[in-house]
């Protein structure tokens, strides 16, 4: 019955060669270093530019929430900042959903 399973081959294979430590410790320094250029760092940049933009928001400014929401702030309350939305419309957001400031008299002319 050894139509499916074929005979097992001589086990007296000679065994693998092993590979230079040295190189597998190279290739592992190389490979973070990759990864720290091109996904480590270019994320802590945007991080920090995030913050200063979050830090830097104030009353009178006119912002894009992270939900799509434009709105102007009135009041900025520790970690909470209060949109004028509309007409008397008062909406309570946290300062890591800001997205964008936009330059003054955009929503009018909207």
């Amino acid at each position: 019955m050894e139509f499916f399973i074929p005979a097992a081959m001589a086990q007296t294979q000679a065994p693998a060669p092993q590979g230079n430590p040295m190189m597998t410790l190279i290739m592992f320094g190389g490979l973070f270093i990759f990864m720290y250029l091109f996904i480590i760092r270019p994320q802590r940049k945007r991080q920090k530019e995030h913050q200063e933009l979050v830090d830097a928001v104030s009353k009178g400014d006119e912002v894009v929430m992270n939900s799509g929401m434009l709105g102007k702030v009135i009041r900025v309350e520790g970690d909470y900042l209060v949109l004028e939305t509309g007409n008397s419309v008062e909406l309570k957001f946290q300062k890591v959903a800001l997205h964008a400031v936009l330059p003054k008299g955009t929503i009018k002319s909207i």
